[in-house]
C-alpha cells in the first residue's frame, strides 16, 4: 500500500512550478490551434461537461415518467447511499497497474454527483467531495501506465465541475491542483507515448486530459488550448481503425472502454465549447453505434474475439450514438440487457451508468433493429455475421472473423468462429488470460514478433481457437486473413475467407467458407492444399457441450438440454475426435466445462483437401434429414450481389 501525500496547503508554488511546464509544452502548437483557441474563449460557465444545467433539469423530470429510467436510478440512487458510509479508495496498485483504483474513484464520483444533480441532496455531493479529496492526496496517479492517469483525471475533471458551486476555495484548489499536476502536467513530461496511437490508449488517455482542461478551463485557458488541439491531432490516429464500417478491431469488450471514453471527450467538447470540431462524422466512427448489436448473439454473449470476455452490457455509448445520429434501433440490445436486469436483484453493472440514464432520455422505444440479419465489417480485422432472426430467442447466430493477430490484444484467432442456437451458444471463445499473473512471471505478453511468448499462452493462439491448426504450428503474426466473399442473399446468405497469408509455410492455400441454410443448419466448408511439405490439418470447434458417440462422420452435442449435431461431410468417414483445453502450460489457466471437437486430415506435399462440417441445432433435426449439396467455394453464390454483398 501506498501512502497517501498530503494536500495542496501551498497550492501556489504547485501551479507555479505546473504553469512553467507547459510553458515548457508549448511547441505543441499545430493547425488546429487556432481554431480552438477561439472556442476555448467562448467556453460556457459550469457546469459544463457532459450535462449542462438545462440538461440535468429536463433529466430530473423525465426520469419518473420513463419506468426503466425509474428503475435504473433507484438502483443508482442506492448504490450512492452505500458509498455514504465507506471509507475512501485507498491507493494500492496491482502490479503496475492502479487501474482498478482509478475505475472506482470514476465510479464513485460520477454515481455520486449525478445523484446529487438529479436530488439536490448534498449528503452524496459531500461524499464526492471527500473521494476528490482522498484521490487528489495521493502521491501520484501512476502516470508510466497512464490509463490510470487518465481515468483518475476523468473522475476529478466530472466531479469538479459538476460540483463547482459548492466547492469551498480550499477545496477548489486542491481538486484543480491536482488536475493540473498530477493528471495533466505529466502528459507533457514523457508520458505520451500515447498520444498517436491506434488503440483504446489514445482514446482514454486524450479524453481524460481534454476534459481535465476543460473543467479549470477559465483557470488555465492556454492550456487547455494546447491539450485539446494535441487531441485533434492525435485522436483521428485512433479513430481511423473504425474505417470503413465501424469494427473495432480490439473487440466488442474494448469498443466499450475506447468508444465511451471517445464519446465522452466529443460530448465534453460540444457541451463545454459547442463543436466536437466534425470528429464524430469521421468515417467508420459514424457507424460504429452497431457494431456491439451486430457482434451480440441472441444468447446475449458478445462473439469476444480478441482479449475481450462474452459478457457485458448494457453500453451507455450505444445511446449516445443512438441519440446523435437518429438511430434508435441500435439500442434494442441495451434495452434488453437493462430490462432484464433490473427485473433481477442483481444491479446493472459499469461505472458509465449515469451517462446512459443521461443519452438514453427522450429515446423512443423499440421493437426490433431495422438493421441486416447479415452483415459484413472490413478493416483490420473484418468480421462477418448471419443471422436467423433478431428477437427469435431459438435464433441461429453465426459470427466469424478474418483479420491479424498483430492487432492490438489480437490473438492467433483468424479463422475462428462463435456459434448460438436453440438459445445456447455451441462454438466459444476461451476469451483473455489475466494480464496481471503473467506479467508477475517476467513474461511480456505485449510483444507481436513471431517469437514473441504472448504467443505461448494457449488462449492467444490458434490452438485454443475454433479454426485450423496445421503441423501443431501457429499462425502467421504479420499476415491477414481476408472476407473475399459476402453474400446476404436470403437463400444462401454465406461468407468465405481467404486464409492462407496466416498459414504461410504451413499451406500453399487456404479458404474457409461459412453459411446458414434457409433451415437454419450452418455449413462449414475449408479448401486447404499443403505446401511443399506434408501437412497434418487439424480442425477444431471449441464448445461447452458434453460430446457424445464420437464415430466416424457424426457426433452428438449437448447442454443445456439442447442437442446439435456434428458432422464431417467431406473427407467421408473421418473419425471426430475431441481435444482437451486443459492447461499446456504452468501459466495457463484451467478452463472448466469446455473442449474441442474436431477431426485430423493428413496431406501429402501439394496434395488438396475439402474440409466440409455440417452443424444441425436440435429443434430442425427432424426435418432436416435430406444433406445440402456440396460445392466448391468458387461456386458458392457466383450471381451479382446484392446489398451487402460483395
Amino acid at each position: 500500500m501506498k501512502k497517501q501525500g498530503t494536500p495542496f496547503l501551498r497550492a501556489g508554488v504547485v501551479f507555479a512550478a505546473v504553469a512553467a511546464l507547459f510553458c515548457c509544452a508549448a511547441g505543441h502548437a499545430s493547425g488546429n490551434a487556432a481554431a480552438v483557441a477561439a472556442q476555448v474563449t467562448a467556453a460556457v460557465p459550469h457546469p459544463r461537461l457532459l450535462m449542462s444545467a438545462v440538461e440535468a433539469a429536463r433529466l430530473r423530470e423525465n426520469i419518473p415518467r420513463d419506468e426503466t429510467a425509474a428503475a435504473l436510478f433507484s438502483r443508482l440512487q442506492a448504490e450512492s447511499e452505500a458509498l455514504l458510509e465507506q471509507p475512501t479508495v485507498v491507493y494500492q496498485k496491482e502490479g503496475k497497474r492502479l487501474l482498478s483504483v482509478s475505475r472506482e474513484v470514476l465510479r464513485r464520483v460520477l454515481f455520486l454527483s449525478f445523484v446529487y444533480r438529479m436530488t439536490d441532496d448534498a449528503r452524496f455531493a459531500e461524499r464526492a467531495v471527500v473521494e476528490m479529496e482522498s484521490a487528489a492526496a495521493y502521491s501520484d496517479w501512476n502516470p508510466p501506465h497512464f490509463l490510470d492517469t487518465a481515468e483518475m483525471a476523468a473522475a476529478l475533471a466530472i466531479g469538479y465541475d459538476w460540483l463547482y458551486p459548492l466547492l469551498s476555495p480550499e477545496q477548489e484548489a486542491v481538486i484543480r491542483g491536482a488536475i493540473l499536476e498530477k493528471g495533466i502536467a505529466p502528459s507533457f513530461a514523457g508520458h505520451d507515448r500515447w498520444a498517436k496511437g491506434d488503440n483504446n490508449w489514445n482514446q482514454v488517455c486524450h479524453a481524460g486530459m481534454v476534459m481535465g482542461a476543460l473543467a479549470v478551463v477559465e483557470r488555465e485557458p492556454g492550456l487547455a488550448v494546447r491539450v485539446i488541439t494535441r487531441a485533434l491531432d492525435g485522436l483521428p490516429f485512433a479513430m481511423k481503425t473504425y474505417r470503413p464500417d465501424g469494427i473495432y478491431l480490439e473487440g466488442p469488450g474494448y469498443w466499450e472502454y475506447g468508444t465511451t471514453y471517445n464519446v465522452m471527450l466529443l460530448d465534453a467538447l460540444k457541451t463545454a465549447l459547442g463543436t466536437d470540431f466534425g470528429l464524430s462524422g469521421a468515417e467508420g466512427f459514424r457507424q460504429t453505434g452497431a457494431f456491439p448489436l451486430y457482434m451480440t448473439g441472441p444468447t446475449g454473449l458478445h462473439f469476444n474475439f480478441s482479449d475481450c470476455g462474452q459478457r457485458g452490457g448494457p453500453f451507455a455509448a450505444v445511446y449516445w450514438f443512438a441519440r446523435k445520429w437518429k438511430e434508435p434501433g441500435i439500442t434494442w440490445l441495451d434495452e434488453w440487457w437493462l430490462k432484464k436486469t433490473l427485473a433481477g436483484a442483481s444491479n446493472p453493472q459499469g461505472r458509465f451508468l449515469p451517462l446512459l440514464l443521461l443519452w438514453r432520455d427522450g429515446m423512443p422505444a423499440v421493437t426490433e433493429p431495422a438493421n441486416p440479419l447479415h452483415w459484413r465489417g472490413a478493416g483490420t480485422n473484418p468480421v462477418a455475421v448471419h443471422r436467423s432472426s433478431w428477437t427469435e430467442p431459438d435464433a441461429v447466430f453465426l459470427a466469424a472473423k478474418a483479420g491479424t493477430p498483430f492487432a492490438n490484444h489480437g490473438h492467433m484467432d483468424t479463422g475462428t468462429f462463435v456459434l448460438d442456437a436453440d438459445g445456447v451458444r455451441w462454438s466459444v471463445d476461451l476469451g483473455a488470460e489475466g494480464y496481471h499473473p503473467l506479467e508477475a512471471r517476467g513474461m511480456d505478453i505485449w510483444g507481436r514478433t513471431q517469437q514473441s511468448v504472448r504467443w505461448d499462452v494457449f488462449r492467444y493462439n490458434n490452438s485454443s481457437h475454433s479454426t485450423l491448426t496445421v503441423n501443431g504450428e501457429k499462425q502467421r503474426v504479420n499476415a491477414s486473413g481476408t472476407i473475399v466473399r459476402f453474400s446476404d442473399r436470403e437463400e444462401f446468405p454465406h461468407t468465405v475467407m481467404d486464409l492462407g497469408p496466416v498459414y504461410a509455410g504451413q499451406l500453399s492455400a487456404a479458404r474457409r467458407g461459412f453459411a446458414l441454410l434457409p433451415d437454419r443448419r450452418v455449413l462449414i466448408q475449408d479448401e486447404v492444399t499443403a505446401g511443399e511439405g506434408a501437412a497434418r490439418v487439424r480442425w477444431a470447434m471449441t464448445t461447452p457441450a458434453e460430446v457424445t458417440g464420437p464415430a466416424p462422420g457424426r457426433a452428438l452435442l449437448e447442454q443445456s438440454g439442447k442437442q446439435m449435431l456434428f458432422e464431417v461431410l467431406s473427407p467421408a468417414g473421418t473419425a471426430v475426435e475431441t481435444f482437451s483445453t486443459d492447461p499446456p502450460n504452468e501459466w495457463d489457466s484451467p478452463n472448466p466445462g469446455k473442449r474441442q471437437v474436431g477431426f485430423h486430415v493428413d496431406l501429402e506435399p501439394g496434395a488438396s483437401a475439402t474440409l466440409t462440417v455440417l452443424l444441425t441445432p436440435g429443434t430442425v433435426m427432424a426435418s432436416a434429414a435430406t444433406p445440402p449439396m456440396l460445392r466448391p467455394l468458387a461456386e458458392w453464390d457466383p450471381a451479382e450481389p446484392t446489398g451487402n454483398s460483395e
